[in-house]
């Protein structure tokens, strides 16, 4: 091997040199930097650029104003690219509501002014921006209810008429339209797994983008209270995703022959009449049903009556049907056979097996009676009833007592 000169050593060791530091940069453009690497770590975290829009968290829509600030000036850019290993610059700035030019002045200027070197780029001041503000609003503070005792009995009544069919709750639609919704003084709402009674709407006043808005006392079941704007429950109902609404006790037709559109099948309501020659059966055939609420076809549910002894062991035919949709059909069932309790069968079965069997839901009622049950169920004042044997008809329960 040729003997190297320590100057030939030099040149052929050049390669893997370690590189020489670069200058040192200006403390404007590590504030540059330091903005730029907290959008990255960012996206890192959450696999996407920054994006605009009020459904988005507040900091990744300033980090997206901030990214299209850095994308917007020539010489943040010429800094930026070697460490741009996402691809962060190299994409067109978006074009969607809530950008850098849809914000007021002071809130652009706030955060935009580290990029031009002015202040930290990392710092988001504390001036009260437009989006700040709507944020502080969805997670309002709440406080204690100092008067709950005259909201508690409203809250116990709801639950007693959720227990009884009364009134339902409703999934909220996931849509555009919701957030145009009427809210209104007295509305009951499932958020965050607390029952929430809009008390009081004040007076309407206009939001800052035009559209009209309200102050709103909200009361919760937990005995707590919140001071916040309409829209801003809008928000916070669409964003939960276990958010219903409690119905009136008049809110409509329960169950229909047809459903309404966004409406979900819950089940059916069957009225049956036994073929059973037992005595007891045979003597009363025209005024005795069984009553019940099935989620699957009536036809299967019955296929094997002779079999089974809560159809008295003998086959039945089918006298009337109701579909019903949003509704919880074990609670309306149990509602139905309270208010035919009086008027249930007393009678007791031998399964195939000879064990004795006493059937819950035969009940000694006129099919006029059922239908009629039925309306009252439709119009939501079925609670105030009660069947009375005696006179063969439904009867308000205060009166039934005296009967």
């Amino acid at each position: 091997m040729t003997d190297l000169s320590l100057d030939d050593l030099r040149d052929e060791l050049s390669d893997f040199a370690e590189p020489k530091k670069q200058a040192g940069r200006s403390a404007r453009e590590e504030r540059i930097i330091a903005g730029f690497e907290e959008i990255q770590r960012f996206v890192e975290q959450h696999g996407h650029p920054p994006r605009h829009g009020e459904e988005n968290d507040i900091f990744e829509r300033l980090y997206a104003v901030r990214l299209d600030r850095l994308l917007a000036l020539e010489e943040c850019r010429h800094l930026l690219e070697p460490m741009d290993h996402q691809g962060l610059l190299t994409g067109a700035k978006a074009d969607q509501p809530g950008a850098a030019d849809d914000m007021d002045i002071d809130e652009l200027l706030s955060e935009l002014d580290g990029a031009a070197g002015a202040a930290e780029i990392t710092e988001l001041r504390h001036v009260r921006s437009s989006a700040e503000k709507r944020a502080a609003e969805e997670i309002a503070n709440r406080e204690s209810c100092k008067d709950f005792d005259k909201f508690k009995p409203l809250f116990q009544a709801v639950q007693r008429d959720l227990e009884s069919g009364a009134r339902i709750t409703r999934q909220i639609r996931k849509d555009a339209g919701f957030l145009k919704a009427d809210i209104k003084a007295g509305d009951f709402f499932i958020l965050s797994g607390q029952t929430a009674y809009v008390a009081e709407v004040g007076d309407p006043i206009t939001a800052p983008n035009g559209e009209m808005d309200a102050r709103l006392r909200v009361i919760y079941s937990n005995g707590t209270e919140s001071d916040l704007l309409l829209r801003s429950l809008q928000r916070a109902i669409y964003k939960d995703e276990t958010s219903r609404r409690v119905t009136q006790s008049s809110a409509g037709p329960l169950f229909a022959a047809q459903n309404e559109e966004g409406d979900l099948a819950s089940g059916t309501i069957y009225v049956l009449r036994s073929k059973s020659e037992h005595p007891l059966v045979a003597q009363h055939r025209d005024v005795l049903h069984k009553i019940g609420v099935t989620g699957g076809d009536v036809a299967k549910r019955i296929a094997n009556a002779k079999l089974d002894p809560t159809f008295l062991m003998a086959e039945v035919e089918i006298v009337a049907t109701y579909t019903l949709y949003n509704i919880n059909r074990v609670k309306l069932e149990n509602l139905i056979h309270r208010v035919f309790d009086p008027a249930r069968l007393d009678i007791e079965i031998k399964d195939r097996f000879g064990n004795p069997i006493v059937p819950r839901e035969w009940f000694l009622v006129p099919r006029f009676i059922v239908d009629e049950a039925v309306e009252r169920i439709k119009d939501g004042t079925i609670t105030q009833y009660t069947y009375s044997p005696a006179n063969a008809r439904l009867v308000q329960r205060n009166k039934s007592e005296h009967e």
